[in-house]
């Protein structure tokens, strides 16, 4: 699956859009990123464009980071 920032992707036309799809985690940005691949592939994309990673501290005194990231799911 390509994944980018950028709303598309050079030399490929995107044929589909599929949706935005998201992923949440207090663990790390490498398992929001996965969620986020499951997501899309389970509406029949291969890739997701414009991704976006946000970081914010949650819990008591702001003891846990939270990385949520999300994308819109595409078919190149």
């Amino acid at each position: 699956m390509i994944l980018t920032t950028t709303p598309q992707i050079e030399g490929h036309t995107i044929r589909e859009y599929k949706g935005v799809v998201t992923g949440e985690t207090a663990e790390a940005k490498d398992t929001s990123m996965q969620e986020m691949m499951q997501r899309a592939q389970a509406l029949g994309a291969n890739a997701i464009v414009g991704i976006d990673i946000d970081y914010e501290t949650v819990g008591a005194n702001g003891s846990m980071l939270m990385v949520a990231t999300s994308g819109t799911a595409v078919v190149i």
